[in-house]
């Protein structure tokens, strides 16, 4: 599965009723341990069928950056039935990304 690039207008539908734990990639273009990060997410992205990746590029939503208290990126947030359930902040690596994954 492909990472989904989240917008004000895709995001309810995307992250609030996903059928599945959703991971939010709150990033930037500017950023480089963003850039650093990108293909490790877009690895497990292609290895977990049971989680959907989305993207949130903060420079175009801050008020959903705002929403989830966004102050340094990246940050990954995990949200499971439409609350935060986990979250890591800066690059973590594929070791950390499936760690912030164990039990969803």
């Amino acid at each position: 599965m492909s990472v989904i690039k989240v917008t004000s207008e895709n995001y309810e539908a995307e992250v609030l009723q996903s059928d599945k734990p959703v991971v939010i990639d709150f990033n930037a273009t500017w950023c480089g341990p963003c850039r650093m990060l990108k293909p490790v997410i877009d690895e497990i992205a292609g290895e977990r069928s049971d989680v959907k990746f989305v993207a949130i590029d903060v420079d175009d939503e801050g008020e959903l950056a705002m929403e989830y208290g966004i102050m340094s990126i990246p940050c990954l947030v995990v949200v499971k039935g439409g609350k935060e359930v986990n979250r890591t902040v800066g690059y973590a690596g594929k070791e950390g990304v499936q760690k912030l994954l164990e039990g969803v």
